[in-house]
Order: C-alpha cells, then sequence, then structure tokens
C-alpha cells in the first residue's frame, strides 16, 4: 500500500527523522548519510534516492511512498510502525517547538502564486494569492475550509497557528475569522511551482 507525500503525517515524520540525526537534508551526501545510518542502526537497507524522493530532493517526482518505507522510518526514531506514528499524534497536545518555522509573507507574492498548506490531523489545502494579502482556496481535503472559499493572511509560518481573516465561504454575506492548526500549528508549507 502506498500514501501520499503531501499529507501533514509525512511532513511532521521528516521534521522528526531531521531532528532525530541533528543535521538538515539538504544535499545528496546528507542523503547518504541518513541511509547508511538506518541501515547500522536497523539492517535494514534505504536507498538514498527513495529519501531523495520523500524529501522532495529528487527530480524524479514521486507522490507517493511504500508503508514498507514509512515503517523503516518510524522505526529509525523509536516507533514501532507508521500506524503507531500516526495514532501518536491525536493524543499530543503539543508538537509546535519540533518545526524549523519557514515563512511565507504575502507582501512577497506575485498574484497567481499557489501555496500547499497542511494541519493536523489530516487537512490539505491549496490557496492561490489574489493580491492585496487575499488568497481563494483552490483544492482542499477534510477540511471546513472548500474550494472558493476566500481570506486575508498577511503571514503563513510552519509550525505557528495560522489566522485566516475576513473569511468568506460560499455565502458572500457571511464573515467569520477562522484558525487552522490551533495544536500543532502548520505541517505542510510550501510555495507550488508553476505549472510550464
Amino acid at each position: 500500500m502506498n500514501i501520499k507525500t503531501d499529507i501533514p503525517q509525512i511532513a511532521l515524520l521528516r521534521e522528526r527523522i531531521e531532528k532525530s540525526i541533528d543535521f538538515p537534508l539538504n544535499t545528496h551526501g546528507d542523503f547518504l548519510r541518513l541511509s547508511a545510518g538506518i541501515e547500522f542502526t536497523l539492517r535494514e537497507h534505504m536507498s538514498e534516492s527513495t529519501l531523495e524522493r520523500l524529501w522532495g530532493y529528487s527530480t524524479r517526482r514521486y507522490d507517493t511512498v511504500s508503508v514498507r518505507t514509512l515503517n523503516v522510518l518510524c522505526r529509525f526514531i523509536g516507533i514501532h510502525s507508521w500506524e503507531q506514528f500516526c495514532e501518536s499524534l491525536s493524543s499530543e497536545g503539543h508538537e509546535s517547538e519540533l518545526f524549523t518555522g519557514s515563512t511565507i509573507n504575502a507582501a512577497d507574492l506575485a498574484v497567481g502564486t499557489r501555496i500547499r498548506i497542511g494541519w493536523l490531523p489530516d487537512r490539505m489545502c491549496t490557496v492561490r494569492y489574489l493580491g492585496d494579502n487575499r488568497f481563494v482556496a483552490e483544492e482542499t481535503q477534510n477540511s471546513t475550509m472548500q474550494s472558493g472559499d476566500t481570506f486575508s493572511c498577511l503571514q503563513f509560518q510552519k509550525g505557528r497557528e495560522l489566522h485566516l481573516d475576513d473569511f468568506h465561504k460560499a455565502d458572500p454575506s457571511e464573515r467569520f475569522r477562522y484558525v487552522v492548526g490551533i495544536n500543532s500549528g502548520l505541517t505542510t508549507l510550501e510555495v507550488i511551482p508553476p505549472e510550464r
């Protein structure tokens, strides 16, 4: 069975692995070190190319990962299985200190820029910048936010809760303030490269 790689739980697993090895995975050599560390610790082989794909370092695009790979990575950080890792997330009350705090400011975006955000337990949304600090939701999974909803936001920060002001549902007369990721903050935050 394969799992989508863009879910918040996998983003959190990547963060925890980097914290456990105490170095960021930014180069091919870093992935070779992690592969060797997994083999030394668990006596299980995992190629650096598999790890590079999971971290988005590889130019070969894969949007799924096998449960076997996830099980090995969970065991590497001391958790029995991927299933147990996911179950443990729902019982944790605070994880925001685990995230690096990467930030996207609305003022730095070009109109039309798309951003993917995710938060626990399994929420994912793709939003598009409209200009003047306004965004529209384009794709959503397991969220109160739905396609077509609009909101204002000055900044997205990984590991912090996200405040969406002047939030409009389908009925434009209704305005809300919506907060996502209250306990764990955003676990996924990335600018989606434009399609060519």
